[in-house]
């Protein structure tokens, strides 16, 4: 079957995570021996396989266990140029510091749409295969207002959630006026880049932008009807999370260096902390402290951050994997977090979850347990990959 049906129950499901605990065993809502029915580009239903109602079509995954779909809250596909050499270069001492990323924004100036559209569409048909069924794009790589545009209308055509990240660093013909740099993305840029937008973000971190210029580009965003995210506390400990926390950001992303107050605030918040162990692994750099994130009781997803520069994998799994050996994460804590975490960090309910009404993204594994997400770290384990209710992969 390849394209979507009125109705397809699929069946032979060994064991279903569903994220629901309503509907399952454990904070998974982990269900044996289940079945669940498709109709059209949602769930319909939800059970034991022997409970099953009819439907137009089946398909048996003969035992695999099915997941929902990977979330990934976090991705930089639309650019153009490699950094291979610089990769290289950190594999031999040099620091990263997030300089490179000038030399992919000379390269995507240059490039034209078609592609840019191409190389894009190619990264997240490859994410497709990896069970990621719902991506959010960001701009970031062009920094002038036509580029920022461009970028950002060329994300709008593969996904839903875009977001301008105008204000990801200082482009060099500012660099000696970072002031007026922040007035162009607050003015000019925003108005132009809006109407392909969800989101708002800006890179507050050392060496990018600080708290007030951050604050200034992020209401701004908001005068504008976006939504608030943000990049925070990747090379050094600041202000940034506490800024998310207090604007109601969506999520604050990377969260490397944290502090106690950092922790504390958002655990009391809304505010998800969305960790990127690609780059940290890209970089060399010591991993974010999963585990006192979820002890003081934050929300917690995980995203690939895929990039060309500090974390070119669209592998969801693969940050799974890390997340559980370096993050000291449950193989179940990491999957709650590349689904359902995912999705409360984009702000959603429709999606990172299986259940009735929920929509239909679902990944069928070649493994009896999501446990072999990290117990066969590398290996390619995604079986089928259902989104909306049409089989993608």
């Amino acid at each position: 079957m390849d394209g979507t049906v009125t109705s397809l129950v699929v069946t032979g499901i060994g064991l279903l995570v569903t994220n629901d605990a309503d509907l399952g065993t454990g904070p998974l809502g982990e269900l044996r021996d289940a079945a669940l029915v498709v109709d059209g580009s949602d769930i319909a239903w939800v059970g034991a396989a022997r409970a099953a109602p009819a439907a137009d079509e089946a398909f048996d995954v003969a035992g695999a266990c099915v997941v929902p779909g990977f979330v990934d809250s976090h991705a930089h596909l639309v650019f153009a140029g490699d950094r291979a050499d610089e990769f290289a270069a950190r594999m031999s001492g040099a620091p990263y510091t997030a300089g490179g990323i000038s030399s992919t924004v000379t390269a995507t100036r240059a490039a034209a749409d078609e592609l840019l559209a191409a190389h894009a569409g190619w990264l997240l048909a490859e994410m497709r295969r990896g069970g990621t069924t719902t991506t959010e794009i960001k701009s970031g790589y062009g920094l002038t207002v036509r580029d920022e545009a461009r970028t950002l209308a060329i994300a709008r055509g593969l996904t839903s959630e875009t977001t301008f990240l105008g204000a990801h660093v200082v482009p060099a013909e500012y660099a000696s006026r970072p002031d007026d740099y922040v007035r162009l993305v607050c003015g000019d840029m925003l108005s132009a880049c809006a109407p392909y937008a969800k989101w708002v973000d800006v890179f507050c971190d050392r060496g990018a932008f600080d708290v007030d210029q951050a604050r200034a580009v992020l209401e701004a965003g908001m005068r504008h009807g976006l939504r608030p995210r943000l990049h925070a506390s990747q090379l050094a400990a600041g202000g940034g999370v506490q800024l998310g926390v207090e604007i109601g950001a969506a999520s604050v992303d990377h969260c490397t260096h944290l502090t106690d107050p950092d922790i504390t605030a958002l655990a009391g918040s809304t505010t998800v902390a969305t960790l990127l162990p690609g780059a940290e692994f890209s970089t060399r750099s010591p991993y974010p402290d999963a585990r006192r994130l979820l002890a003081a009781g934050a929300t917690v997803a995980l995203a690939t951050d895929c990039n060309p520069g500090s974390s070119y994998t669209t592998s969801m799994t693969f940050c799974i994997a890390l997340a559980v050996r370096e993050m000291r994460m449950t193989p179940a804590e990491a999957l709650w977090s590349a689904t359902a975490g995912g999705a409360r960090a984009l702000q959603r309910s429709d999606i990172g979850v299986l259940r009735q009404g929920a929509r239909a993204d679902l990944v069928a594994l070649r493994t009896p347990s999501y446990v072999h997400l990290a117990y066969r770290p590398g290996v390619d384990l995604v079986a089928a990959v259902w989104r909306a209710g049409r089989l993608v992969g």
